[in-house]
């Protein structure tokens, strides 16, 4: 399911202008990785910060042209909402950091904000789920106690609307993990459970949606390259990592990464929401 570049060089080349990341894998047992991950999905992050971009339109066609049927965004840029309608690719969208505060204070706020942001594109755009912030647990303007709130009130916005097939969720980071080494020790921060991972859970649980996790192996590569291989880390062919606390064999980093999540979401009892891989990838160049 990786893609060579290479292979694509023209046609890639204005898709450096975003981020390329595996989006949606979905998954509710680690033991079914690698399973769901050949029948996974591949889509990619459309971010916009930045110079000399190409047009929503032509990233839409550059988007069909190679197959990619899935793009995560990081807001409700109507040109953009506008670009892919019609153009059957999942969507998912994303309420910035800076708002949740004001919408989980208010639902009217709330309800303008889907009203203007999604009732205005959906269906002809396939906007699938929402990101509810996004890392939050690391701004460091400290949103996190408005995260849960803020969800919860765009979940009921949603269903005033008739739009509740769109999921509600929030991206973490793999910083909000206590350990993550070896897989099966996973814990989350002890801060965090109480007052924000297990209200988050459980909405998760309710609503029927899952939790999005940000994974990079380069970053933990990068910060333990003396003990760490860089094949494990590029999903390249290696002789493995065994988990002293299971038994189980590791071959790619990412794997590792997310079977941590997994346990940690285990040792407070919510294994049972499932896990969707909403960033990760690799630098083609830098130090």
């Amino acid at each position: 399911m990786l893609c060579d570049p290479s292979k694509n060089h023209r046609s890639m080349a204005s898709l450096r202008s975003f981020t390329l990341s595996f989006l949606l894998l979905s998954f509710s047992a680690l033991s079914f990785f690698h399973a769901s991950f050949a029948a996974g999905t591949i889509g990619v992050n459309y971010g916009r910060v930045a110079n000399n971009l190409p047009t929503p339109a032509e990233v839409v066609s550059l988007l069909k042209s190679q197959g990619i049927n899935r793009v995560k965004l990081y807001d409700t840029n109507s040109d953009v909402l506008k670009a892919l309608a019609n153009s059957a690719i999942d969507v998912v969208v994303a309420l910035p950091n800076e708002l949740l505060s004001s919408v989980a204070a208010d639902q009217s706020f709330a309800d303008t904000w889907v009203k203007a942001n999604i009732s205005e594109h959906f269906p002809q755009t396939k906007i699938e789920a929402i990101a509810v912030g996004n890392e939050v647990f690391v701004d460091p303007k400290n949103t996190t106690p408005f995260l849960v709130p803020a969800m919860k009130n765009v979940y009921k916005s949603l269903v005033k609307f008739n739009l509740s097939s769109i999921k509600i969720s929030s991206p973490i980071a793999l910083s909000a993990l206590q350990n993550s080494y070896p897989s099966s020790a996973g814990s989350f921060k002890t801060e965090l459970i109480g007052p924000a991972i297990k209200p988050m859970l459980d909405f998760l649980r309710q609503s029927g949606s899952y939790l999005m996790v940000n994974a990079y192996p380069f970053f933990a590569y990068a910060a333990n390259s003396d003990v760490i291989s860089l094949d494990y880390a590029l999903l390249k062919e290696n002789p493995g990592v065994v988990d002293s606390g299971n038994g189980l064999k590791y071959h790619s980093l990412l794997e590792a990464q997310l079977d941590a999540v997994h346990s940690a979401m285990s040792a407070i009892q919510y294994n049972d929401v499932k896990l969707v891989v909403t960033e990760t990838g690799w630098p083609s160049l830098g130090g």
